[in-house]
């Protein structure tokens, strides 16, 4: 399998999960204050989410690279 054909199976699957979930969350660490023994620490839970148009972009370019792919190789 080429370089080219794993990049264009891998945007298909992103379009497909983008299109499937629609958003996705994860949680990053914002502020960490230290006095003496304490210690404290805020995490913020962020929330993406992925447009419509980029989930059919990544296939529509998935495909295609698959299509110009397999006719560069014959």
């Amino acid at each position: 399998m080429t370089a080219l054909r794993l990049v264009a199976i891998l945007l298909i699957a992103a379009g497909v999960a983008g299109l499937l979930y629609g958003k996705f969350s994860y949680t990053k660490d914002s502020h960490d204050v230290k006095l003496g023994p304490v210690e404290l620490s805020l995490k913020e839970k962020e929330t993406v989410s992925v447009p419509t148009w980029a989930g059919v972009g990544a296939i529509a370019a998935g495909v295609l690279l698959l299509l110009v792919g397999g006719r560069n190789k014959r």
